[in-house]
């Protein structure tokens, strides 16, 4: 079982550590211009396109455990409508995206705020990445359509290519061209089309067979349908939740001021750079779960479940340590601004607190997905939201300022994987239990 966890795993962390090392690398590019107004104006675009994106995750995740339950039940022709179906929805999404992007832009920067001149960076930075949602959201689909038939290594070489391209563009354009972030927003946009174009060859490469199969009346089948829309509806409210919090600590962070803002964003890296190595371990959890329930296998599920809890513990314990001994070293790597460093200095007991706070949030994400249990996804983040972290952060603010953020965001993580955990058992075994009596 081990084996087929790290088969998993391992190409999903080498194509997940190309994102988070992207936006160090973007943070680098604008922390090394001489204002740490290009950082906020980095930070305060990519809230827009999380705001966009996390939003519709569901599109990756729905489609993700959904593949892998049919995979397992060896259904191919269900596998590759699943696919169809959820690339037709994200056209029509992409649509209203662009139609809507000038609302969407004028609406976020009502809610996050930000300095005259940040404001004005970011909105440059919106204006130009924005035209990339087509490609953006069908690489979403395709991914976890990939993972869920059990094929990490396909997410590995888009993400790969995705994001090397966008490394090569961004540097280009701002060191070559003397662009400020416009050129990161560009070198981005051009990198999810060339991804696109690298999914539909594999996808043809390996899987042209059963295109075929794809019907009409298969696209329209009204009964799966309804059960597609109704997992990613909870799985929407679910990544709601995460958006109204990450875009809150980013609001609250910019009201302070511009240091405290650059400070946050470089330090929120920490908590990305974690989840990108641990989700290697929650995407292969959706894989081998969905497959598991697919096939009506009780005892590989939870053989599997115990088996991820443990390799995310110990890489949870493992990036504590790096954290610990190493964070002053990787935040002098991330800006050159003195302000900047002497200020992360008195946060960085949060991001050492960062792994072992967050680490069962993000393998019993996994879990849940691949068992498409969305409903109790739902309900932790909505008690973790509404429950922990803004109660959490409203009474210790008037004290702690930006540490009260911190303690909000820590115990808002932490929550989610502890109310999880205790639903496994009446959410997911017992359900499973019952089908297979």
């Amino acid at each position: 079982m081990n084996k087929s966890i790290l088969k998993l795993a391992l190409p999903n962390i080498i194509s997940n550590i190309t994102v988070p090392l992207l936006g160090l690398i973007d943070l680098a590019l604008m922390g090394h211009l001489g204002s740490e107004v290009y950082i906020g104006a980095i930070s305060l675009g990519s809230v827009i396109f999380n705001i966009i994106y996390w939003g519709f995750g569901f599109l990756r995740m729905s489609t993700s455990g959904f593949t892998a339950q049919a995979f397992g039940e060896k259904k191919p022709t269900e596998a590759i409508t699943i696919l169809v179906r959820a690339l037709l929805l994200t056209i029509i999404i992409s649509v209203f995206i662009l139609l809507l992007q000038s609302p969407i832009a004028w609406a976020s920067f009502k809610v996050i705020g930000g300095s005259p001149e940040v404001e004005k960076l970011a909105e440059a930075y919106f204006r130009i990445r924005v035209w990339a949602a087509p490609a953006a959201l069908s690489l979403f689909v395709f991914s976890g359509w990939f993972l869920g038939m059990q094929n990490a290594r396909y997410p590995m070489i888009i993400a790969i290519v995705v994001n090397v391209v966008n490394i090569l563009l961004s540097a280009f354009f701002v060191f070559g061209l003397d662009m400020k972030s416009d050129g990161v927003a560009l070198g981005t946009a051009i990198s999810q089309y060339v991804g696109l174009v690298t999914a539909v060859i594999l996808l043809l490469k390996k899987y042209r067979g059963m295109l075929p199969n794809v019907t009409k009346a298969g696209i329209i089948d009204l009964k799966f349908m309804s059960s597609f829309f109704k997992v990613n509806s909870d799985i929407f409210i679910r990544t709601f939740c995460i958006i109204v919090v990450f875009t809150f600590f980013t609001s609250k962070s910019a009201s302070i001021n511009d240091t405290v803002l650059a400070v946050n964003s470089i330090l929120l890296q920490f908590l990305m750079f974690f989840s990108f190595f641990i989700d290697g371990f929650a995407f292969a959890g959706e894989a081998l779960v969905g497959k598991f329930i697919g096939a009506k296998q009780i005892e590989n599920l939870k053989k599997v479940v115990k088996l991820l809890l443990y390799w995310g513990l110990g890489l949870a314990i493992t990036f504590t340590l790096i954290y610990w001994t190493g964070t002053n070293f990787i935040l002098k790597l991330l800006t050159s601004q003195k302000d900047v460093i002497q200020t992360a200095q008195k946060f960085l007991v949060w991001v050492v607190l960062i792994p072992i706070a967050s680490v069962g949030s993000f393998i019993w994400d996994g879990i849940y997905i691949g068992a498409t249990a969305s409903r109790a996804m739902r309900n932790s983040l909505l008690v973790s939201t509404f429950l922990i972290f803004a109660p959490v952060y409203y009474f210790l603010n008037p004290v702690w300022n930006n540490h009260a953020l911190w303690m909000g965001m820590l115990l808002f993580m932490f929550s989610r994987g502890v109310i999880l955990s205790l639903m496994y058992r009446r959410t997911i075994l017992k359900p499973l239990t019952k089908n297979v009596e």
